[in-house]
């Protein structure tokens, strides 16, 4: 358990820093806070199994290809993806800004789905794949919102202090009249998102799909614009997921 633990630390290691391209072993040996010893006997039966990779030249070290492999196998699973994504290029272009479809992982969710608009050269660039706390972002609110009540605070309980609690659950609701979410630099300053939870014919919730922008000198009306189109997708999503509504 000890070297399954220590292998996967070394694995999100890397891919935190898969922007950087590679990093060497004394690199990892401090980030990973374990002995080079150690670190290089977990390194090589890592590589065995294709989960990362050393460069012959500078003997650094990156993910392996098995990771796009298998996550690209579990994505191909996901019937629905097919369905949703047409609907998310299209909302992309009318907004022209980035859109973004989150699922629910535990206390967190995660980035499954990102459609970037060509048209817009400013970008809010959040990587697939990340996991975000439950309690932060419109995304998630969004989701949190519309779990049932019991559910949504027993997680609430292991992510808010209990004396911010009331402050959530207070948006919660407002998040549950209004029919969707709305967050300002509550990940990334300077940012903003507005989201809604999708749901599937068994009146499950798959996700939420959201639109992230720059939030400098952005107009109400501009932004009542995002909220009216991503509504109208969020509708569309489920319904071609078989929901038909409460």
């Amino acid at each position: 358990m000890q070297l399954l633990e220590r292998a996967m630390t070394i694995a999100k290691v890397l891919a935190s820093e898969a922007s950087e391209g590679s990093l060497s072993i004394s690199e990892l040996s401090t980030k990973c806070d374990l002995p080079l010893s150690t670190l290089h006997r977990i390194l090589k039966a890592m590589i065995a199994q294709g989960m990362i990779e050393q460069d012959t030249q500078t003997k650094h070290y990156r993910l392996g290809t098995i990771w796009m492999e298998l996550g690209l196998q579990v994505y191909d699973t996901m019937d629905y993806i097919s369905k949703i994504r047409p609907e998310l290029e299209r909302l992309a272009r009318e907004v022209e800004e980035s859109v973004y479809l989150s699922k629910p992982a535990g206390l967190d969710t995660i980035i499954i789905e990102r459609i970037d608009s060509a048209a817009n050269p400013i970008r809010i660039y959040d990587q697939l794949g990340i996991r975000i706390p439950m309690h932060i972002g419109a995304a998630n609110k969004a989701l949190l919102a519309s779990l049932p009540p019991v559910e949504a605070k027993k997680i609430m309980q292991q992510l808010v202090p209990m004396e911010e609690m009331a402050e959530l659950e207070a948006q919660l609701e407002q998040i549950r009249l209004q029919g969707f979410a709305i967050s300002h630099g509550e990940r990334t300053a300077g940012t903003s998102s507005v989201a809604v939870a999708v749901f599937n014919g068994f009146g499950e919730i798959i996700g939420a799909v959201s639109i992230g922008f720059v939030s400098f000198n952005v107009s109400d009306e501009h932004i009542n614009f995002l909220t009216q189109r991503l509504v109208e997708t969020g509708k569309r999503v489920s319904t071609k997921l078989g929901y038909r509504g409460k």
